[in-house]
């Protein structure tokens, strides 16, 4: 019977692709491909599938629930998702000393310790200016052309790699020269997105598009912006917003957040999927 298990183990493994899962744990269970992508679909199906998993050995049957228990104890602690997320909005410029600051020190660690109950829109325009020349939009940007090519490069970006943008652009802006550090950090969080498709996309019409749509989003904004970084939160601005995010963003957001507290903004410890070993 042993070597079944195993037969039956090297094949659900052949099936999962191993290289690392890029979604969080508290992400494996959300969907099919997260499942399937964490190598988690596999195991669960094997569960439900052998009713007599309980006469396997000892380690083999601990190995298999520890699996499954990940995806229990995931979605026990997963936020209401009829509770829509803390909505935030960054209007930044990618040369701007403050608008790096919040993103690195504020926005970005936030958003990696609260992903689950917010969401987060970046929109690289801030104090720039747009013209049409008649074939193509032109823009001049408040710290110069390197900024414009910094406000392309990373409007290019958050449009082609999707959930792997942010990480990307943090990484530029953490970086000594921003504009340098965009091929590397594309290579290190994307490296299936080709530095290339990006500069295609900077130099061409689809990029020049792109930052009209910025301009746009920007140039709607109620009140207008005065200054950069210009936060925005569920859609509202407002000066005590502002000064409460970039004081203490975290706070804010748990303080808005009307769903149950995750154990992050300081709520006990949910009661999870009781699958232990108990010391006896």
């Amino acid at each position: 019977m042993n070597g079944i298990i195993l037969l039956t183990l090297l094949t659900i493994w052949s099936n999962v692709d191993c290289t690392p899962c890029s979604y969080s744990p508290s992400q494996w269970c959300t969907s099919v491909d997260s499942a399937i992508e964490c190598g988690v679909k596999y195991i669960h199906e094997f569960l439900l599938g052998i009713k007599w998993i309980e006469c396997f050995a000892t380690s083999l049957s601990f190995f298999l629930k520890r699996v499954l228990k990940q995806c229990l104890e995931a979605n026990a602690t997963m936020p209401n998702t009829q509770v829509q997320p803390v909505q935030v909005e960054l209007y930044f410029e990618s040369l701007c000393p403050g608008c790096r600051l919040f993103l690195t020190s504020q926005l970005f660690p936030t958003w990696t310790m609260l992903q689950d109950i917010m969401s987060v829109t970046l929109v690289p325009y801030g104090n720039a200016h747009e013209s049409f020349d008649g074939k193509q939009y032109q823009f001049t940007c408040q710290h110069g052309e390197e900024e414009c090519l910094g406000n392309m490069i990373e409007t290019c970006i958050l449009n082609a790699t999707g959930s792997k943008a942010f990480q990307i652009v943090y990484c530029m802006e953490a970086s000594t020269d921003v504009i340098k550090a965009g091929e590397k950090c594309v290579a290190l969080y994307d490296p299936n997105t080709k530095w290339d498709s990006i500069m295609t996309c900077v130099k061409g019409d689809q990029g020049n598009q792109l930052m009209h749509q910025n301009a746009v989003k920007t140039g709607a904004l109620k009140p207008a912006h005065d200054y950069v970084p210009w936060i925005v939160i569920n859609g509202e601005h407002t000066d005590d917003l502002q000064k409460k995010a970039t004081s203490s963003l975290f706070t804010l957001i748990c303080s808005m957040w009307k769903g149950p507290k995750p154990e992050a903004c300081g709520a006990a410890p949910m009661k999870r999927h009781r699958s232990y070993c108990h010391d006896e």
